[in-house]
């Protein structure tokens, strides 16, 4: 049996710096895997099968049971597998993580199967399942770009502590292409953004909360009617600097330490909603 922690991820810096010919976005991301993850367990059977902790998701459509039956259709491998996954993190949300559950998978199974596949093998078979699992594959920081395929780790990981907020909204059917057909041309940057945070990237220091930045802010408070009242509560309990994490509808902001990401997550709670104190030190595989 292989068990793995799947992490999240918040995007640091989300620029749009236009439209391509094929009718996709180009984009210019800087993305931060953080510790809330989801727990994974892989355990040798005769067919690929999935228990969920989150009935809803435990579908044949799931990003897992998709991965597993790829990697074994281009290995030509005939052995299946158990697969438990505890979802921790909530989905739907920005935070990534039926990406990251996928890229578990491939490389869970690249081990347990025996395959010994690549990295570079690995994500090929990731761009196949979604432009964001790439990401996972590395994990840690990367620069993000084109459509989200192209993955260029950083060497260090910025050490950060931040408070994520999930507010209760409506799931939006199509979530990711509604907000990007939101967008129009005044929307674009030139990755200022990005270039901006790397510049002062240090494995010594945090990154300058004010440089933080994503296009979807512009248009999130028409995409998610109800939205700017859980922003202003987020503002109340003392968050400065809030963004959406990707498309959202999870926010974030960032915090001087543990204690005040601590203290925001306190305040939130008492009023019933649902948040985290997260930093940028991920969990090694279990």
């Amino acid at each position: 049996m292989i068990n793995y922690l799947a992490p999240a991820k918040i995007n640091l810096v989300l620029e749009v710096v236009g439209k391509r010919d094929d009718g996709y976005h180009e984009i210019r991301s800087l993305v931060q895997t953080i510790n809330l993850c989801d727990a994974i367990s892989f355990e040798c059977a005769e067919v690929i099968s999935l228990e969920c902790s989150e009935p809803s998701l435990q579908t044949s459509d799931n990003l897992v049971v998709r991965a597993a039956e790829l990697l074994r259709e281009v290995s030509d491998c005939r052995k299946g597998v158990k697969i438990k996954l505890e979802k921790r993190i909530p989905w739907d949300a920005g935070l990534g993580g039926g990406s990251s559950n996928g890229a578990a998978v491939l490389l869970a199974l690249n081990r347990l199967w025996g395959l010994k596949l690549t990295n570079s093998e690995l994500i090929e078979l990731a761009a196949r399942l979604g432009s964001d699992v790439p990401f996972f594959i590395h994990g840690g920081a990367a620069l993000i770009q084109g459509r989200g395929e192209k993955v260029s780790p950083l060497a260090a990981t910025v050490p950060g502590w931040f408070v994520l907020l999930i507010p209760p909204l409506p799931k939006i059917p199509g979530k990711t292409k509604q907000l990007y057909s939101r967008l129009t041309a005044r929307h674009f940057t030139g990755g200022q953004f990005i270039y901006g945070v790397l510049r002062t990237w240090s494995p010594d220091m945090q990154v300058v909360a004010s440089l933080l930045f994503n296009v979807f802010d512009k248009v999130a408070f028409d995409a998610f009617p109800g939205l700017e009242d859980y922003w202003k509560r987020f503002e109340e309990a003392g968050a400065e600097n809030i963004h959406l994490v990707g498309s959202g509808s999870a926010l974030f902001a960032p915090a001087d330490d543990e204690t005040q990401a601590d203290n925001m997550c306190s305040l939130l709670r008492q009023q019933g909603l649902e948040a985290y104190a997260v930093s940028t030190v991920v969990p090694k595989e279990v």
